[in-house]
């Protein structure tokens, strides 16, 4: 039996635009962080080695400190081989940071880059065949021809790729789409029996074999990802094949839709924001819709401020929040105002119930009134 973890799209070095502060930080941290994860499963698990299915690295012009802590960090686990594919955010050209002199400098024996398709040897009877991208735009499918010519010789043989299959694909006309059918017929007649891609960072078993898979990104990297955060257990029988995930990620991204129309509502947003356990590690999207009184806007304005100093980012999702804020007829009528200041309250709510960019510009002067008129009170 074979067992190795099958990984990718670390993409070490990574930003975030919504991210600020020491939150980057931790971000870029715990990304490294999760390697030392990774090799300590594959201690527990008694797995010899990891294969990287590609962008190992966010960009070949990463800092120097992101290329030497990834490297140490490999090398804490020496007993783990980690086999690095490059793939699209860090291919194998003449600027790649697989060749850079840090990266050689300071790779431990135990970390492999696959910088081409000619097997390699990893235990008696197995082999590794990579698929490396030696572009940003590889104009064929990399992963059909680096096993075109491949024999049925009883080797066990896993295939490390990286990018989209044709059959999930929205661009059919890539050329560097993989070949789903093509591989697997190679499955099917014997010559490879697993296949680990990168580029997708949702966990994905492709096609019909069970011995296809994504193994999504092990720290989530957007919103839209269905089930990032995971490492695959791979073991490999004569005649079957185990694919297990086990969760590494210690981050999260949450999005969640409001209607707001009442204080009553403003207090399900505080709840949900208040119930999210490891805030320092979340990072949440609000939608925000409906129509507030200035009172119950600057209340939940004070709530969301709270919560954004606790997580790690709060973003409001601008396409599908359209929250309008309108004063109470009663709402300013214990600050006493008189004479034009009352006079120019009453053209701001009259320009504010209206629609267009001047409404926009009316209703956020009632709002910065009314917090100035409270907090003078």
């Amino acid at each position: 039996m074979t067992r190795f973890l099958h990984s990718a799209d670390w993409q070490l070095g990574m930003t975030r635009h919504f991210l600020e502060g020491e939150a980057q930080a931790r971000f870029t941290a715990a990304r490294i962080e999760v390697i030392g994860a990774i090799g300590q499963l594959a201690v527990e698990e008694g797995c010899s080695f990891v294969v990287v299915g590609g962008d190992v690295f966010e960009s070949n012009q990463v800092e120097r400190q992101v290329i030497v802590r990834a490297l140490d960090t490999m090398k804490a686990t020496s007993s783990v081989k980690f086999c690095l594919l490059p793939g699209n955010h860090d291919p194998l050209d003449a600027a790649s940071v697989f060749r850079s002199k840090t990266f050689l400098e300071n790779r431990p024996p135990n970390v492999v880059v696959l910088e081409d398709s000619a097997p390699a040897t990893v235990a008696p009877g197995v082999d590794i065949v990579g698929a490396p991208w030696p572009t940003k735009r590889p104009l064929n499918d990399l992963v059909t021809a680096a096993v075109a010519d491949l024999p049925c010789d009883g080797t066990q043989r896993i295939v490390v790729g990286h990018g989209a299959v044709d059959t999930m694909s929205p661009d059919p006309t890539n050329p560097s789409l993989i070949s789903v059918s093509d591989i697997e017929a190679a499955i099917s007649a014997g010559r490879i029996h697993y296949v680990a891609l990168g580029d997708r960072h949702s966990t994905t078993d492709v096609g019909s074999t069970g011995r296809f898979w994504y193994s999504g990104a092990p720290e989530p990297t957007d919103y839209d990802e269905s089930d990032p955060g995971n490492v695959l257990l791979v073991d490999l029988r004569e005649e079957a094949i185990s694919v297990v995930p086990h969760r590494v990620a210690t981050w999260r991204f949450l999005r969640e839709s409001f209607d707001l129309t009442n204080r009553a509502d403003c207090e399900q947003v505080r709840s949900f924001l208040e119930a999210i356990p490891d805030k320092h590690r979340t990072i949440v999207k609000l939608s925000l819709v409906g129509q507030l009184s200035l009172g119950d806007m600057t209340w939940l304005e004070a709530q969301l401020e709270h919560a954004a100093d606790l997580l790690g980012a709060l973003e409001t999702w601008e396409r599908r929040s359209d929250l309008v804020v309108l004063p109470d007829d009663d709402e300013f009528d214990g600050f006493g105002l008189t004479g034009f200041a009352a006079g120019a309250l009453d053209d701001l709510r009259k320009t504010g119930e209206g629609s267009g960019d001047d409404a926009l510009v009316a209703r956020d002067a009632l709002g910065l009134l009314y917090r100035l008129l409270a907090g003078a009170s």
